[in-house]
């Protein structure tokens, strides 16, 4: 496969490049509406011999007994106190990892760090509510464009799935924090990529395999360190979905893609790795910085520096590396992917369970 240079890929040459990274701003925080061309077309399909494709049927049967109500399943009546919940969020930057001499940092006491915290949270919970509406629409857009019954039904569940996390994302930043922060520009760029794109199977690569799995290694990170029942609840609800949606992504892309040319599966690869730097770039939440009024360019390489930062940022594609493994995507074309993610610092996951293998064990029963 003839490489293309990074520069037409994630728009620089230098993957690392704090100065490129940060150079790309939200150009409509301002908007409430933000419009792409979606410029794939809606599918029908006259085959409707339901079970064709059994690992599908059975996600959409398990789907049907496993909706929840945002209203009524979480204990909305829970006190948040969002001091408390930041405290316990303050050791994944590993603060005292960082030689802060001669930076701004340095001046810091404890209510800085604590802000750093709260706002931490609140931007963090901020991304997964708009990657949520960009599931939302994504998935929709599965149920127009994917060619098999199947999928279309069980992506029909996803769809109303996906309303719900936004809901309840939205509700918790609303009546429990202090609103909530605008869509990083990073994860912006990647939704318009995946809604613009016209194969469906982009659609399914970006969302399902790329976004969704970053989110549920970010969601189960956040569930194991929070003691905030109310949060530590609706984590655990909405894991057990997208452990569903992760798993449909698997099961429909490993099919088609044993089909694709060297060729094919080259521009999937690039895409997949498109995608991991813009998820890796929002995690560097440069609007957090901004608004506690430090440069990013001090502050970022400051947490990057922390081993305990660096390595919870890699734990974030702990479910995207064996998923790409399992449909093919590392080792095609003189393992390009693989060497990618090896400069990503994240190949280790590889042998990690892929998430067609351990969906069930994030099932909703597990709450009851």
């Amino acid at each position: 496969m003839a490489a293309t240079p990074n520069k037409d890929l994630i728009g620089r040459e230098g993957v690392n490049d704090l100065d490129a990274i940060l150079s790309m701003t939200n150009t409509d925080v301002d908007s409430a509406v933000h419009s792409i061309a979606d410029n794939a077309a809606a599918i029908f399909t006259w085959d409707y011999e339901k079970g064709a494709r059994p690992g599908l049927n059975k996600l959409y049967e398990k789907a049907k007994t496993s909706q929840w109500n945002g209203e009524t399943d979480l204990p909305w009546d829970t006190d948040v106190d969002l001091e408390k919940v930041a405290q316990l969020l303050l050791p994944s930057f590993g603060v005292e990892q960082m030689d802060v001499a001669g930076t701004p940092l340095a001046r810091w006491g404890d209510a800085e760090w604590l802000r750093l915290g709260m706002e931490s949270q609140i931007w963090a919970l901020s991304q997964f509510m708009h990657g949520e509406q960009g599931a939302l629409l994504c998935t929709a857009k599965i149920v127009e464009t994917v060619p098999w019954i199947d999928a279309k039904y069980y992506a029909a569940t996803q769809v109303m799935d996906e309303a719900r996390h936004v809901e309840v994302f939205a509700k918790y930043l609303d009546t429990k924090l202090d609103g909530y922060y605008p869509i990083n520009t990073h994860l912006g760029m990647l939704l318009d990529d995946i809604v613009a794109d016209s194969r469906w199977d982009m659609t399914y690569l970006g969302m399902q395999i790329m976004v969704e799995g970053l989110a549920l290694a970010a969601f189960g990170f956040m569930h194991a360190v929070t003691e905030e029942p109310l949060l530590k609840q609706l984590l655990r609800y909405v894991m057990a979905d997208e452990a569903r949606h992760v798993a449909f992504g698997v099961l429909s892309l490993k099919e088609y893609y044993a089909e694709l040319t060297d060729r094919e599966l080259g521009e999937r690869q690039e895409f997949a790795f498109e995608a991991a730097v813009r998820m890796r770039d929002r995690f560097l939440q440069q609007e957090v910085w901004d608004r506690l009024g430090v440069d990013p360019k001090i502050a970022i390489p400051l947490t990057q520096s922390s081993p305990m930062r660096s390595e919870f940022q890699k734990m974030l594609f702990a479910k995207i590396v064996p998923n790409c493994k399992k449909l093919g995507l590392l080792d095609a074309n003189d393992m390009w992917l693989r060497h990618r993610f090896e400069e990503l610092g994240v190949i280790q996951f590889e042998d990690w369970a892929d998430t067609e293998a351990e969906y069930e064990a994030f099932a909703l029963a597990e709450l009851q």
